[in-house]
This record gives C-alpha cells, sequence and structure tokens, in this order.
C-alpha cells in the first residue's frame, strides 16, 4: 500500500501541471465558459457573473474529427527533399542544435521553439477562444460607465425624495409646535 502511495505521489510530480494561458487567467474571478455550438444550436445563457463563449460551426462538422487531426503526414506523400533535410539533423550537435551534448548546444533551443510557433500559427486554429473571451469582456466594459451614471441618477433622485420628506417632516412637525394665531376680529 505504501508503495502504491509512493508511485501516485512519484506521478504527480513528474506530471506537468496545467496552468491557464495569460488571457484566460481573470482578475475579477469571473468564470468563463467557452462551448463549440453546431448549426443552430442555441448557445447556453450565461448566469452571474459567469462569461458564456460560443464558437459556431457548420453542422457538418458536429460528428467530424477535429481539423487538425483529420490530415496526418504519411511517408508515402513525404517529399524526398524533406527526407534528406531531417537526415542531416540526425548526430547534429554543438552550437544551434539544441542538444544537450557539445559547447553551446542550448543555443538554438529558443529558435527550434519559435519556428514550431510559427509553424502551429501557420497551420491555424480554426477556434480561439481567448480572443472571444477578450472581445466578450471588453462588451462588458463598454457598459460599465453607463451602468455607473444610471445608478449614480437612481441614488441622487433616492436623495433628493428623502431630503423632500425630511423637510415636509420638519416642516410639519414646526408648524405643531407654534400655536395657531387667533383668527382676526373685525371692529
Amino acid at each position: 500500500m505504501r508503495q502504491i502511495a509512493q508511485l501516485i505521489l512519484a506521478a504527480a510530480i513528474l506530471v506537468p501541471v496545467a496552468t491557464p494561458a495569460l488571457a484566460q487567467t481573470d482578475p475579477d474571478n469571473d468564470k468563463v465558459n467557452a462551448v463549440i455550438v453546431y448549426g443552430d444550436d442555441k448557445c447556453p445563457e450565461p448566469t452571474g457573473n459567469e462569461i458564456t463563449v460560443c464558437a459556431r460551426k457548420a453542422e457538418k462538422e458536429r460528428y467530424r474529427i477535429p481539423q487538425g487531426l483529420r490530415e496526418t503526414p504519411s511517408a508515402k506523400s513525404e517529399a524526398w527533399n524533406n527526407k534528406v533535410i531531417a537526415y542531416e539533423t540526425v548526430g547534429r550537435t554543438g552550437t544551434l542544435s539544441c542538444t544537450p551534448v557539445g559547447p553551446g548546444g542550448w543555443t538554438g533551443c529558443s529558435q527550434k521553439l519559435i519556428d514550431q510557433a510559427y509553424a502551429e500559427k501557420k497551420a491555424g486554429v480554426d477556434v480561439q477562444f481567448a480572443k472571444i473571451i477578450e472581445e466578450e469582456r471588453a462588451r462588458r466594459m463598454a457598459t460599465v460607465d453607463a451602468d455607473a451614471a444610471k445608478a449614480q441618477a437612481q441614488v441622487e433622485s433616492a436623495e433628493k425624495d428623502y431630503d423632500q420628506r425630511q423637510r415636509a417632516t420638519e416642516d410639519a412637525a414646526e408648524a405643531a409646535k407654534t400655536p395657531a394665531a387667533p383668527p382676526p376680529t373685525g371692529k
């Protein structure tokens, strides 16, 4: 039993923890519900402080394999030039190689990451939830000033009504304290 607990602990240490992207972190603790809807399906309504973002795809995409997984490069369809280029990097060490072997091998790692990021960007991601979430937050923030002005007007109106009621009460109390003047007598 103790060995199993140690294995689970070791696995937990080795497994990287997923952290949200910068655009997905929320300083206001809003809950973000990102949903893909197909065809004419209705986007679920947000509740409370929740942001619901819907990415709409065509109905024909509902049961299909995601676009990024549909076409995988096959060894049969790969160009000979690409195979030769791949063989050139085998066993390469040293400067700009991004290997732990040889002097300066680490120097090519950042370029490798940059090239990989541009390749992913070129392949294109069909749904960009972070961008959609930012647009929704901007739309909500656009109404903050109007909502604040409306609330301020309501508060000022309520204060004015309260002041009028207070003055009326004070005037009535003052009128009750002063003795009524006798009616004028005509002589």
